[in-house]
């Protein structure tokens, strides 16, 4: 037979208070926030259930409602950001200013080619025309 495992939690300013029961047990635990709570309870139901199938009620005020809608609030929140700053028109950002845009990139050592092989690149050898395969007309 399944027993049924309750958890209870109760907030506490910004933290949170679960107590686990069942087969007989009680394991309580703190954590910061309803969703590490929530992972916090998963705990503890392992260690009283160890490898045996349960089945867990989460309830907060006495209602699974109010947990499931508490829980669900808090991951389904996006996370506050700082708010967007927008340079005005015709200013340029710092990390991509004309000097630095035209400078290449420093290579680590093991990436670069020896002193002699950048000496004998030309920098500006024209691309060789490409032949065309198809026989020239005769007039």
């Amino acid at each position: 037979m399944m027993e049924t495992i309750t958890a209870t939690y109760v907030q506490e300013d910004a933290d949170w208070t679960i107590a686990v029961s069942g087969r007989g047990k009680e394991l309580t635990a703190r954590a910061p926030g309803i969703i590490a709570a929530r992972d916090r309870a998963d705990q503890l139901v392992e260690e009283l259930a160890g490898d045996a199938k349960t089945t867990v009620v989460h309830l907060l005020n006495g209602s699974a409602l109010d947990f499931t809608s508490a829980y669900m609030t808090a991951r389904l929140t996006l996370p506050k950001l700082p708010p967007l700053e927008v340079p005005p028109p015709g200013s340029v950002p710092k990390q991509q200013t004309p000097a630095a845009a035209d400078k290449k990139p420093q290579l680590p050592p093991s990436k670069q080619l020896p002193k002699a092989v950048e000496d004998r690149k030309s920098p500006a050898a024209p691309a060789p025309a490409a032949e065309s395969k198809a026989p020239a007309k005769q007039a």
